[in-house]
């Protein structure tokens, strides 16, 4: 296996309710990474949680106010990481972000088709990766 180097990995932890500008926080955060040109990002809805406030978030319970757990994970190298950092730290306002180092043993990304972006190949109505507005 041929190593790739050292990186960093940003974690976000946040609820799935949270809000930034009238849009759903964690896709605008994950909109923003794709705009930043961020190596990729997953974000993981949790099935239960708490946080500072000690309420249990799950879906066990008929209804949550605050929503399940968020969690955006972000690996990419260590400067486009920490020119990230500060505009996710603008974004959220109740949650936890996390930075540790990592070392990537393999990074392997595909080449965007130019047909990714055509809704008449994939059978949407509208295209892949479009903006928030």
């Amino acid at each position: 296996m041929r190593r790739y180097g050292p990186g960093k990995r940003l974690n976000i932890f946040i609820g799935e309710y949270d809000r930034y500008h009238r849009h759903g926080l964690a896709q605008a955060i994950l909109e923003r990474a794709r705009e930043e040109g961020l190596a990729g990002a997953t974000m993981v809805r949790g099935i239960e949680g708490f946080g500072a406030s000690g309420r249990l978030k799950t879906t066990r319970l008929l209804s949550s106010s605050d929503g399940l757990p968020i969690v955006i994970d972000i690996i990419d190298e260590a400067h486009r990481i920490e020119t990230f950092l500060p505009i996710v730290e603008k974004m959220v306002t109740n949650g936890i972000v996390t930075v540790e180092d990592v070392d990537m043993h393999v990074y392997r990304g595909r080449q965007a088709h130019p047909l990714d972006d055509d809704p008449t190949v994939h059978g949407g109505s509208e295209p892949r990766g479009r903006k928030l507005s």
